[in-house]
């Protein structure tokens, strides 16, 4: 049992090593497991959505600038803030960091430096399905579970990232600030255009600055 687990994870080390460079296919991937998981958690749960009895609401709430909000979502916050800045430091302070980044500039290069670069796709993968289960653990208490949730997560980030501009740290923060701004003040003012809004300005990047606000522009 070790060794097929071991020869699954060098295998899984080596197709994600071999489909670093194809988008296309990381993309048309994270979708197709998307659709699996959502069949083997129907199988299991049915499809009805599961709702955890607004479990964020047993927090109480703070009073900031005169205004009441949820303590919960201030400790998402919180948290969300602490997670920015924990990984920005490790991209740009440490050694495994900027081998991480190295690889995403030029992977031909990094290789070419000793690089090992199956392994940094291995870490990049790993870290962001952390990141994206933590992610996923935070909005659980605030919101019914269904099975439809992930891909609306997904494509709420796919907003994010390309109003903030793709492989910029500073984008995604700032992609994410504009997005949640835009959907709380629409939700105020005119509830029926929430989503609308955000993809309207998704198009309007698209269409006048296509790298996104910290992006870099293709050479």
């Amino acid at each position: 049992m070790g060794g097929r687990l071991l020869r699954a994870t060098r295998g899984a080390e080596a197709q994600i090593g071999d489909q670093g460079e194809n988008g296309g296919f990381s993309t048309a991937s994270t979708f197709s497991l998307i659709l699996v998981f959502q069949d083997v958690l129907r199988f299991f749960w049915g499809a009805n959505p599961q709702q955890l009895a607004n479990v964020a609401m047993h927090y109480g709430s703070v009073s900031l600038w005169g205004a009441q909000m949820p303590a919960y979502n201030v400790f998402v916050i919180l948290l969300a803030i602490a997670i920015a800045v924990g990984l920005g430091w490790f991209l740009s302070r440490t050694t495994l960091g900027k081998m991480l980044r190295a690889t995403a500039e030029n992977r031909e290069a990094s290789a070419a430096m000793g690089v090992n670069v199956r392994m940094v796709y291995l870490l990049v993968f790993t870290l962001g399905t952390t990141l994206g289960t933590v992610g996923g653990a935070m909005v659980v208490p605030t919101a019914a579970v269904s099975l439809q949730i992930g891909v609306d997560l997904v494509v709420e980030a796919f907003a994010v990232i390309v109003i903030g501009g793709l492989g910029s740290m500073k984008g995604a923060v700032a992609g994410a600030l504009i997005v949640g701004l835009i959907r709380a003040a629409a939700l105020v003012l005119y509830p029926e255009v929430e989503v609308l809004a955000t993809y309207v300005i998704v198009l309007g990047i698209l269409v006048f600055k296509p790298s996104g606000i910290f992006g870099k522009a293709a050479v």
